[in-house]
């Protein structure tokens, strides 16, 4: 029993030794792993750190106790496969959190950092709570089965409470998936003027529920993210901020409307001269639209090349 022991605490010695090495040459290679362009091998590296060091001491120890025979009638069940098991299993369910972890912030950011919205900002953290809670609750499922635990009650109360929540968050879910389906389809940005159903103003933010615009007048309009995939968006900053002015005008019957045009034309020319938010290219155009029951009508079309100054033009040109 004596010697027993005594092997058995060199193999926990070993086994620390190794860990040891093993903690130095991981700490060594991350440094190696900062250097190149990839951050997969990073991920790697920080997954299997710690989880390795532990590893290597839990094998020590369970040789240890199983190869020497030092472990007391009374405390057999500590050896037992199943406890074994279980170990592994939540050794593997740590690895593979670590490292869904670190691939999703990682990559995520990397995606994030490209988009103009901030809405997959906020749904990276989602992802990682999501994936984390996942791995451990099918680690948890497989640590049940190993002890021969019946886990159908509790996959039967996971569905039925998954459900009840669907239903209960099925509102907050749809303008969530609304919200995903903005981030992909991109029809807008923060910053464009846009029309979504009857409102009208410049988006502020795009998030997770809701997106906010704030309209001409200062009010912020909040839109959940499902009206507004399910509505016509209408975005005045695609493809460009230039915009098309239409100005109506109306003159007395028996007016020379050549000479009307001309005047027109002129004005236009003007403004394009005088301001720098009218354009010439499109160039300007005017036409005789109909006849009013006591005017000709018509319509002068130019351009301006920010959407902000329509008002101008018009108030110009009037």
């Amino acid at each position: 029993m004596d010697h027993n022991i005594i092997y058995a605490a060199i193999t926990i010695a070993v086994g620390l030794v190794l860990s040891g090495v093993a903690h130095v040459g991981i700490r060594w290679l991350k440094k190696r792993a900062e250097k190149t362009e990839s951050p997969l091998d990073d991920i790697i590296l920080m997954t299997l750190g710690t989880p390795l060091v532990v590893a290597i001491i839990a094998l020590s120890v369970y040789f240890a106790l199983t190869r020497f025979d030092i472990v007391p009638e009374s405390m057999g069940w500590l050896i037992t496969d199943q406890v074994i098991n279980a170990m592994f299993v939540l050794l593997g369910a740590w690895i593979a959190s670590v490292f869904s972890y670190n691939l999703i912030r990682t990559y995520g950011s990397l995606i994030a950092e490209k988009t103009a919205t901030d809405l997959d900002d906020r749904l990276l953290p989602i992802l990682e709570i999501a994936a984390r809670y996942l791995i451990w609750f099918v680690a948890l499922l497989i640590i049940l089965a190993t002890f021969e635990i019946d886990i159908t009650p509790l996959l039967a109360g996971a569905g039925i409470g998954a459900l009840a929540l669907a239903l209960a968050a099925q509102e907050i879910l749809s303008n969530v998936l609304g919200g995903a389906i903005i981030a992909v389809d991109k029809p807008f940005r923060i910053g464009d003027r846009v029309k979504i159903d009857t409102f009208f103003g410049d988006v502020m933010s795009i998030g997770l529920r809701s997106t906010r615009i704030k309209t001409l007048d200062s009010q912020i309009i909040t839109v959940p993210n499902a009206k507004v995939t399910s509505s016509v968006v209408i975005n005045y900053a695609m493809p460009d901020i230039k915009m098309k002015v239409r100005i109506p005008f109306s003159v007395a019957y028996g007016s020379d409307m050549e000479k009307v045009k001309e005047i027109l034309l002129a004005i236009a020319r003007e403004a394009a001269e005088k301001t720098s938010w009218v354009i010439t290219d499109p160039a300007p155009s005017v036409y005789f639209l109909e006849f009013g029951e006591s005017a000709l009508i018509g319509q002068l079309i130019l351009w301006t090349n920010n959407y902000d100054y329509s008002w101008d033009v018009q108030d110009w040109v009037n």
